[in-house]
């Protein structure tokens, strides 16, 4: 007699609250809902300050040059643990596709970024290119398993699609938006490479504790940065990377139940994830506190960018890799590809972050947070698709033959062929 598996374990209020990146959901409508009802109040509250209200160390600097710097930690830790053995990103081979997808979705936003600024005639606006590029990764994850399904494989596609484009937004921040009214002192830029070397020792005495790569090379690596006018939340970039890993394949943020792990860069995953993922609220409030009013060309420039460059960036270069012999991975077809670039049209926190980076004037700025904004309207947009195309189906689509495999054979022109006709049913 057959016996029934056991339910599931209930999820608590917090796991609930984090899976559904209420957060930093709740942060936007806050900033949102406060800047426009009371603009003054909103604008004291972001320089409030307990070293008094014309201490540059307020509110807002707390949110986005020291918070931030653990939530591109754990972002940077996400794409180490993706490059090591049994991730994502290793081998190479594995992950052409993907990363193909992924320049496709910088490139896509940032060619029609800049074909509408053009169109429109605005070329102040034209430095804010790189606030369309990156993905929200919670977001896309939540919308991803919304309109595939849990087990389907758009969900990696698309978690990995995310996390290597946001460290390509890294890469952007740090390289064209250092503060124009502060020049970049190449100087400090010395720490940086000593805060690597520091980190890099202590990865060679086998320091698995975290602390000590946060509180010697963390700060040095910080100081050097805001010392140098280049942005400090990207202190722990340079140094996460050089944190023990154990090796694992767990797969893209899962964890291993049950297997306590003491490297250091799951211990420091584990103490800063949970404080991370409640502190996007305060992010949230920081950042989105834009009014109405500020609507105005660059909000229409990033959200096409969004909406449109990057589901047809991803689209195409996904398509041109896959005729190359990289195939998608198996089980995804060129439809859930198309409706996975719609979803990868979210592109909240990030965008938010660089349009605070890329613009000096405040009504600019607004305006292209208001783009960020908007681009959440990709969630509806790729559930009406996926509902329209069929999408979920919880795994491996029934139409694609066990025995497909994952490198396409025969001449570039049948290759095509087949991808043009689809998977036969």
């Amino acid at each position: 007699m057959s016996v029934a598996p056991p339910p599931p374990p209930k999820r608590t209020v917090v796991q609930l609250l984090r899976e559904f990146s209420i957060p930093l959901l709740a942060g936007v409508a806050i900033g949102l809902v406060w800047a426009n009802l009371d603009p003054k109040g909103y604008v004291r509250m972001l320089h409030a300050s307990p070293f008094g209200d014309e201490s540059p160390w307020n509110f807002h600097f707390f949110a986005n040059d020291i918070f931030m710097v653990f939530f591109f930690g754990i972002a940077t830790k996400e794409i180490t643990e993706a490059c090591l053995p049994g991730g994502a990103l290793h081998p190479l081979r594995r992950a052409v596709n993907p990363l193909c997808a992924t320049l496709g979705g910088v490139l896509g936003p940032a060619a029609v970024y800049t074909l509408v600024v053009a169109l429109l005639g605005e070329p102040a606006i034209g430095r804010g290119w790189g606030v369309p590029t990156a993905t929200d990764i919670a977001l896309a994850w939540l919308a991803a398993r919304l309109v595939f399904g849990e087990r389907h494989p758009a969900v990696s596609f698309l978690l990995l699609l995310a996390v290597a484009d946001d460290g390509i937004g890294l890469a952007i921040i740090a390289i064209f938006y250092p503060d124009p009214s502060h020049p970049v002192v190449p100087a400090y830029l010395g720490g940086v490479v000593a805060a690597m070397a520091i980190a890099y020792l202590l990865r060679r005495l086998r320091v698995q504790n975290p602390w000590p790569y946060l509180l010697v090379p963390g700060v040095l690596s910080w100081v050097s940065l805001h010392f140098g006018s280049l942005h400090p939340a990207l202190a722990l970039v340079p140094v996460v990377p050089f944190m023990p890993s154990a090796r694992r394949d767990a797969g893209l943020f899962v964890e291993i139940e049950g297997r306590p792990q003491r490297d250091a860069l799951s211990r420091f995953e584990h103490a800063f994830k949970r404080p991370v993922d409640f502190g996007l609220l305060m992010f949230g409030v920081a950042n989105a506190g834009v009014t109405f009013s500020d609507v105005g060309p660059a909000t229409l420039a990033v959200a096409l960018a969004l909406v449109v460059g990057k589901p047809l960036g991803i689209t195409l270069f996904g398509s041109a890799a896959r005729l190359f012999g990289f195939p998608l991975p198996h089980g995804m077809t060129t439809r859930s590809l198309v409706v996975a670039g719609v979803v990868a049209g979210m592109g909240l926190t990030v965008a938010l972050f660089v349009a605070s980076v890329a613009f000096t004037d405040p009504v600019h700025q607004g305006a292209a947070k208001m783009g960020a904004l908007a681009s959440g309207g990709s969630a509806l947009l790729a559930l009406a698709l996926g509902r329209l195309l069929g999408v979920k189906d919880g795994g491996v689509p029934s139409d694609v033959p066990s025995s497909r495999k994952l490198v396409h054979r025969g001449s570039g022109w049948r290759r095509f062929g087949r991808w043009v006709r689809g998977p036969r049913r």
